[in-house]
């Protein structure tokens, strides 16, 4: 297998189109592992795509206003782009929330929703109030050192992660364009509650969630679960919020098992 790449996407196999959407502030770097072993040893159980979203990677941050709509329809766009009409879509943390935004939006492009260490409510006032700190310190200081200052990567991973897992993280966040940054953070603070969109799914669903994760916890990762009409939950055990890299075969197994269960196109 050959992994192809273009100047914002990456895919790899040629089985059910499978589209993974980041974390923030990381980029689609942080799927690496699943797009080398999700396809399988032939390829062909699954054609994965891991994107970069606005302002991240190499992806143009445009000038539209902050919104996690916005992101959703650049996916409909790839997937026009790669002709594809249908495919199981899924996120960590805010790829999560632009899954859900995307299933709002694009329902009758969905073969199956993957949401992995994120939330269909929303912010308290306190979060979107820390949200907007940081977007406005990060453009003042055109740097996003303040997220390396307040260890958002150590606060993203689980109580005992590998340092090696650490340095990777930190690097990805250091790599982030400020307003990048603050542009998510503002489009996170103003998205909606996804609890009636995903009662109303009717495609399966799959939800991971690190026991550990502080920021998506098991709480939310259950509320979920309980109000998609076919969802299964995996909760891994002693791993935090970025369950793809912490406990890479255990999320492969939960997404390979959703595959399974996706109606042949």
């Amino acid at each position: 297998m050959t992994i192809s790449s273009s100047p914002t996407v990456h895919e790899n196999g040629s089985g059910i189109p499978l589209v993974l959407l980041h974390a923030f502030p990381l980029s689609a770097r942080m799927f690496t592992a699943q797009l080398e072993r999700l396809p399988g040893p032939a390829g062909d159980q699954a054609r994965v795509i891991t994107p970069d979203q606005r302002g991240f990677g190499t992806a143009e941050l445009g000038s539209a206003e902050p919104s996690l709509d916005e992101i959703a329809d650049d996916v409909a766009r790839l997937l026009d782009a790669l002709e594809i009409d249908r495919a199981v879509v899924g996120g960590l943390s805010m790829g999560g929330y632009v899954s859900m935004a995307f299933a709002r939006r694009h329902p009758d492009r969905l073969r199956g929703l993957l949401l992995a260490d994120t939330k269909a409510t929303l912010d308290t006032e306190q979060a979107r109030a820390n949200r907007e700190r940081i977007a406005a310190a990060v453009l003042a200081r055109n740097s996003v050192q303040l997220l390396l200052e307040e260890k958002v990567a150590e606060a993203q991973l689980g109580p005992a992660p590998m340092p090696e897992l650490v340095v990777q993280v930190r690097s990805m966040i250091a790599k982030a364009a400020p307003a990048a940054v603050a542009w998510a953070q503002r489009a996170m603070a103003a998205r909606s509650d996804s609890l009636e969109v995903l009662a109303g799914l009717r495609v399966p669903a799959a939800v991971v969630v690190g026991e550990e994760d502080t920021l998506s916890p098991v709480a939310e990762a259950q509320l979920m679960a309980d109000v998609i009409p076919d969802a299964e939950l995996t909760v891994i055990p002693s791993v935090g919020h970025l369950s793809s890299l912490e406990a890479p075969e255990t999320f492969d197994a939960a997404v390979r098992k959703l595959l399974r269960r996706v109606k042949p196109h």
